[in-house]
Formats: structure tokens, sequence, C-alpha cells
């Protein structure tokens, strides 16, 4: 039983009529609802007698919207081990006897009538699994929708309560989380809105969410009480219950990319004196009797939703890049997603925008499941919008790469002169190109890279901090302009570790897309003297090419012998059965991702002075250096046939990675430049 509670007020009244008068959505297609079943087919639920969720379901009556339910669930099962109970609540009708011929769940037939509370309660008391799902038997789950709640405690330890995103099934939003006032009254967020607007579409702490899809440890319920007897039968009990949780130092969270499809009547909103409605205003007059001293802390009626919004963060940080990160696509993607991470963990509210102001789904959906808000069209027409309508909360804005810094740079200053303008080079990009020119002798690219210098120094010049990810830069930096604002902040990896050791390993892993000119340099310089080279010295070596290449270049270098694999989404099995990482690049700048991830799975490195510049390694004691094949394929030789040294390298590596380019390094430089 959700709240579905109203604010209260002339000012609630109105926002609930232009709420209830909104335009309905276009008809959306993607839901693929079930049918409602007047008559009962064969359903079997999957089961497991050790189950880490129970999802427990209260039904009385309606039994064509619980089979509908089941096989929802039967559809899109959770991942982890579970088992459903559903807790017949003395239903009118043929619920028991259809009940009992469906196998693979638990059910509970209540003697009497307990209500929503009393049969939630009831059906967690016979519960087996760490982790309690209540689902009102009017839902529907989609694809994920257990596993999205079960990963917000994963990565919010302090997390006690995680909701689900509420949609109605004609595709509308109905609930996003929900907001509560000092006079108990409640804000269901996004109500009858598009459950497609990103902004809508990011994790966030909320007062509550409603109790139709509703996940939280057993032992915290537990030591919670449950729902609270005195909100029986139902309303105001999942609110009651969000209270008690953050109450004990723990918090609620709405969690997007759960979705659940959640019939609700809506034709009956504002009847409160009749049927189970009648419940809403009394127990409304309970919970403010009970959380008199909690509400008083609570935001008065009628404040602005936009100031409620923003006073549960710390204040807005923008980041703009280029295009949406990919994390499996290129090494820019996984630093700039770990930057986003601290900074949502530090408390900001953290808006991304793509330059090209396009995003596809799943995009979104992966930045919004980490709390990240994604401005893209049509919902927002650009940055210079979105500045002129938000500027008031910018704390600080991040523009990465000299192109995207070159646009926006002015557009922030003239909007929000009090906010830190922080210039993210991600490498410097007139440091790459002047190499690439050098070594191919292109003066148009030479021209690019005198004109990149230009606009890079300058900005270096306006920015409150420049970021740079190499020593090498940052030094570089500090000759050239001493009096700019440089700061560190290199790439940022967990610390996977080695699985894997010594024995039986061989051959050589490079990782990266054909789309980044160095990449695709050493690619060519692996097929046409690397590979030859190393097959002189072990005729049966293979090197393994892991990331997007075009099909003609695939083709050609699978041709001159190299393993060409495309994109690897988990690359830890490659990383625990090869030999060394190779990264033999000729030209680039800043600090090389591929370097990084290799020695983050304790993975030896036998890489060019280019690749590995910048990063505080020694040859010979975190990584093999080698400039010409012939040095290449003898690195191979010698480190396949010296355990001592590969796994000396190997220990190295993983101490590099603690020491320079973990989280807790990135997160204090983050704070010198934002706080």
């Amino acid at each position: 039983m959700r709240a579905s509670i109203a604010l209260r007020g002339w000012k609630g009244t109105i926002g609930r009529i232009s709420q209830d008068l909104a335009r309905r959505p276009d008809v959306d297609d993607s839901l693929s609802l079930l049918p409602l079943e007047a008559a009962f087919t064969s359903l079997s639920v999957p089961t497991s007698a050790t189950p880490r969720v129970s999802v427990v379901i209260p039904v009385h009556g309606k039994i064509e919207y619980t089979l509908a339910c089941l096989r929802s669930i039967a559809n899109a099962p959770p991942t982890d081990p579970f088992e459903v109970i559903v807790v017949d609540d003395a239903s009118p009708d043929n619920t028991a006897t259809i009940l009992a011929g469906i196998s693979g769940m638990r059910v509970i037939n209540n003697e009497r009538n307990l209500g929503f509370v009393g049969s939630c309660n009831a059906g967690a008391a016979a519960a087996l699994g760490e982790y309690l799902i209540f689902l009102n038997n009017d839902t529907q789950v989609t694809p994920g929708w257990s596993d999205a709640l079960l990963r917000c405690f994963e990565r919010h330890p302090r997390a006690g309560i995680a909701g689900s995103q509420l949609v109605y099934p004609d595709g509308r939003l109905q609930e996003a989380g929900a907001w509560v006032f000092a006079d108990a009254s409640a804000w269901n967020i996004g109500r009858f809105t598009s459950r497609k607007n990103p902004a809508l579409r990011y994790a966030r702490t909320v007062d509550y969410v409603s109790g139709a899809s509703l996940a939280i440890s057993r032992d915290l319920f537990d030591s919670l009480g449950g729902f609270d007897a005195r909100f029986a039968p139902g309303y105001y009990e999942d609110t009651d219950l969000a209270f008690a949780a953050r109450a004990a130092g723990r918090s609620v969270w709405y969690v997007p990319d759960s979705m659940v499809v959640h019939s609700e009547g809506i034709s009956s909103v504002g009847l409160g004196d009749t049927g189970m409605k009648r419940y809403q205003a009394v127990n409304q007059t309970k919970f403010a009797e009970k959380w008199r001293e909690a509400l008083r802390k609570q935001p008065a009626p009628g404040t602005p939703l936009a100031v409620v919004d923003r006073a549960r963060h710390r204040g807005t940080v923008l980041v703009v890049d280029t295009v949406m990160p990919d994390v499996s696509r290129d090494s820019g993607s996984l630093r700039l997603a770990g930057i986003l991470k601290l900074l949502l963990a530090d408390g900001w509210h953290v808006v991304f925008a793509p330059d090209d102001g396009h995003a596809e789904d799943t995009a979104i959906r992966e930045l919004g499941a980490l709390g990240v808000e994604v401005l893209v069209k049509p919902w927002v027409s650009g940055v210079p919008s979105w500045l002129a309508a938000n500027h008031r909360d910018l704390h600080a804005a991040i523009l990465c790469r000299h192109t995207v810094a070159a646009q926006y740079e002015s557009l922030v200053r003239r909007h929000a002169p009090g906010a830190k303008l922080i210039f993210d080079t991600v490498d410097l990009h007139f440091l790459r190109e002047g190499r690439a020119a050098e070594r191919s002798g292109n003066r148009a690219l030479a021209r690019q890279a005198r004109a990149s210098r230009r606009q890079e120094l300058r900005l270096i010049e306006t920015a409150d901090t420049t970021f740079v990810v190499s020593e090498y830069e940052r030094d570089m930096l500090c000759r050239l302009m001493p009096g700019a604002r440089v700061a560190l902040l290199s790439n940022i990896h967990d610390i996977y570790g080695r699985e894997a050791g010594f024995e039986g390993r061989r051959d050589l892993l490079f990782i990266g897309g054909y789309g980044h000119p160095p990449n695709a340099d050493a690619m060519h310089w692996m097929a046409d003297d690397i590979l030859p080279a190393l097959r002189q010295v072990v005729p049966d070596a293979r090197i393994w090419v892991a990331g997007d290449v075009p099909d003609a270049e695939r083709r050609a270098f699978s041709g001159a012998g190299l393993d060409m694999l495309g994109r690897v989404p988990d690359l830890a099995p490659l990383m625990n059965s090869v030999l060394a990482s190779i990264a033999p690049l000729r030209f680039g700048a800043g600090v090389k991702g591929k370097v990084n991830m290799a020695m983050s799975h304790g993975l030896p490195v036998i890489g060019s002075t280019v690749a590995v510049e910048g990063m505080r390694l020694a040859d010979g004691q975190e990584v093999l250096v080698a400039n010409d094949a012939k040095s290449f394929a003898t690195a191979y030789a010698r480190l396949a046939a010296d355990e001592a040294l590969w796994n000396r390298l190997s220990d190295h590596a993983l101490q590099n990675v603690r020491t320079h380019f973990s989280a807790d390094a990135a997160m204090a430089v983050l704070r010198k430049a934002i706080d």
C-alpha cells in the first residue's frame, strides 16, 4: 500500500490539479504489459531453497492482477536466488484456490483480514532471504528491477531502503520517490510526467519511497520493528518505515533503473472519506504525532519543490565533455566516470552534458543509476539554456578538452561568476598533435597543433584550476606558465589484483580502439614489425587486440597475424591469462589508461617510452621499456623465462596504482579545486 499523499494547501492543490490535467504522453509500447487473465492457466514461479531475496506480495482479491504480477516475475526474475511469498489476506474471491495451483512459491493464508501492514509483516516473518522486497499485487516488474534495487545497497553502504521508479500502465511516471513536509503531507516526485525525462532518471536520496516496490534488508526491517501496526490497515506505513530508517542513520534511495508498472487507480485521488482512502487523513495525523520532532526539520508546506530538492545536496557541479562517457570504449571515459563517482560521494548534485546533445537510452540509464543527471535533447536544448535557468545553484563547472572549454568558459563566467571554473585537459592536445605532426611530417597537423597550443594555454590562464593527467605535463606547464593553477588529476582505477600467477601464461594483450590515432599507429607497428620480430624469438607467440576496429582494418590486421577480439566487455579473463600487456605507442600525451588498467590487474607491461611517461615507472621495476620491434621481442622472451622478474613487475605495478592512481588521491585533488 503506497501512501499516495498530496501536498496540502492551495499551492499543493493547484499543483495536484495541474498534474491531473497534464497531457498524457504517447502510448509507450516498450512497456510490454501482460494482459490481465480472467481465467487461470498453468503458472510456475522459479524459487530457491536458500534465497538471498524474498519477494513479499500481499493480496486481497483481484486475482487477475496477482497472476499478471507473478507472470512478470517469472519473465524477469531476480538474478540472485529468490523466493516469492504471497500473503492471501482473506480474499473474498477464488484467490486462495488459484494460488494453491501455482508451483514454486509459498502462500500464507490469513485467517482474517489483516490489511496491508499486517500481511506484509506476516510475509516478512516467514521470509528466508537476506533482503525483503515488498511488492503490490497490482504491479508488473520489468527486466533488472530487483537487481537494480540490490545494487543500490552495494553502492551505498548506508542505504537502508531502496524503491523503484513507479510507472502508470499508460507510460506516465507515477513516482520517483517523495518529499515530506513539516505538516506530514507529501509530494510524489514527477507524478504524471514522462518517465523518460533524464531529470527524473538519476538515483537520489528522498524522504520515502512507496511500499508498492520497496526493498530493505531483513535485519534492518526486524530492528525497526517492521511496519508499525498503528498505521494498519494501510497508508503512511511506508513513510513511517522510511523515517524510522533515517532516524537509525540509514538513507532512503529512489532507484530509477528499477522500473515497476503499478496499476494504481487515479480516479479516486482526493476522495479521502470513503473506503481505504479514509485512512489516509487518519494516519497522517498519527504520523505527525509520532514524528513531531523530525518533522520540525522538514520544509514548510508550500515550499517550492526546486528549493526542497536543492536543500538535499551541497550544490551542483556541471561536467561537460564532447560525448557521453563509455568505459568500455576508452580510458578517458573510465577516468571521467571515476571523477563523477567521487563528486557524487562528496555530496554534490552532478549534472553531465554531452556537447553533441545526444545520448543513448542505455547511457542515460547507466549514469542515472550512479546518481548523475544527464542534459540531453529534447529535454534540454543545450548547455547555454541550462546555465541560464540553473546558474544560482552552480558551484563548479568542469569543462573537458579545449574544444569544449572554449565554447562554454565565457558562458559560465557570465551566468555564474562565483562558480569555480575547471579546465580538464584530459591530455594536452597540442603535445599529442605536435608529436604526431613531427613523426608524420604533416604540415596541416603541425598547424593544428599550434592552434591547439594557443587555445589550451589561454584556457589554462583563465581557469581557476586546470587538471592534467601526468607529471610530465604538469611540469611542462609550470615551466611555460609559472602563474597557472595546475593540478595533477590522473587516471582513477580500482585495484583488481592478481587472480592468477605466472604459471601457464603466454601471449601479449593490446587494449585500445582504432579511432584514437596513437592506437591505430601502434596496431600497424605491431602487424608490420613487432609480431614478425616476436615470432622469430617465440614462433607461436600471439598478440591479442581488444578494442573497436573498422571492418576493413580488422581484416587486414587479422591477415597479418594479429588476433582481433573487438570490444571486450570484461577484460579480467584476458588479464589473468596473458603473459603481459603491450603498449607500443610512438606518439601521444597524457597517462595511458591501457597501462594503468593492466597494472591494476597485476599484469606486467611492455611499453614504449611514450606509453609509460609521467607515471613514475622505472624500467625493470614496474615495467619493461622497449622502443623498437626487436626490443619488444627480447623483452617478451626475457619475461617468459624469468618468473621472479614477472612477479616483481606485477607486485610493483599494483603498488604504483595504489599510490598514484587511487580514488583517495583523486578525491584530494577534486576537493582542493572545488571547495
